[in-house]
């Protein structure tokens, strides 16, 4: 399956559709007209992450688009939706990147950013 963004006349991703692989030549088309979804519509790949691509081809603008998501025409990327004013888009993985380094992983806990405080918290992870 081939994968599609569609984006709003702001550039943010408002709906992700996989198509049939034979149709991927003219998704954009397909969508738009065939489906009559109309609308803007790219491509993006489910295997491209942080500018890398999961089996080692070319990564597809920077990012797997998601919902909330904005697409840089200047840079063809998908860019998450920044997590926190002072975060700072890192412009060879396109993924925004804290002020403050996360910890290093704890087994049974995990990290979450404390906008207030400006700084990570540790939780426990629940044992059932």
């Amino acid at each position: 399956m081939a994968h599609f963004a569609q984006i709003d006349e702001n550039n943010i991703v408002i709906k992700v559709v996989a198509v049939p692989d034979e149709v991927e030549n003219k998704g954009e088309d397909y969508l738009a007209n065939e489906l009559g979804m109309g609308g803007k519509w790219l491509q993006t790949s489910y295997n491209t992450l942080a500018n890398q691509h999961k089996t080692g081809g070319t990564p597809l603008r920077k990012n797997f688009a998601g919902v909330g998501y904005t697409y840089d025409k200047t840079f063809d990327a998908f860019i998450p939706p920044k997590p926190s004013a002072n975060w700072k888009l890192n412009y060879e993985t396109y993924q925004w990147v804290p002020p403050i380094p996360e910890p290093e992983f704890e087994e049974g806990f995990i990290w979450k950013w404390s906008e207030p405080n400006q700084e990570w918290v540790k939780i426990a992870i629940p044992q059932n």
